[in-house]
């Protein structure tokens, strides 16, 4: 699966699995953009075939439940757009 990626400060590992059409998703970006923070993302939606698959795989380890954003920090998870726990997770 190939991921998008966005030079930035490092604060840890940041992948952020999303769709291109989740408004919560857009918003997320933009926040980590704000933020100049280097991260990795997917938009879910966007794959097919065994990327797709492959993606749905890693994403149900972290959020079974499929629902979107998904933001991983450092191992540490948070699902949907809360910004005050991201920014935490970030250490910022």
């Amino acid at each position: 699966m190939k991921m998008n990626h966005v030079e930035g400060r490092k604060r840890g590992d940041v992948v952020l699995y999303a769709l291109s059409t989740c408004v919560w998703c857009s918003k997320t970006k933009r926040l980590l953009d704000s933020l100049g923070v280097d991260y990795f993302y997917v938009d879910v939606d966007l794959l097919d075939g065994e990327s797709r698959k492959e993606a749905l795989r890693e994403m149900d380890r972290w959020n079974p439940r499929r629902s979107f954003p998904t933001i991983v920090i450092n191992n540490r998870v948070v699902v949907g757009f809360k910004e005050e726990e991201i920014k935490k997770a970030l250490g910022l």
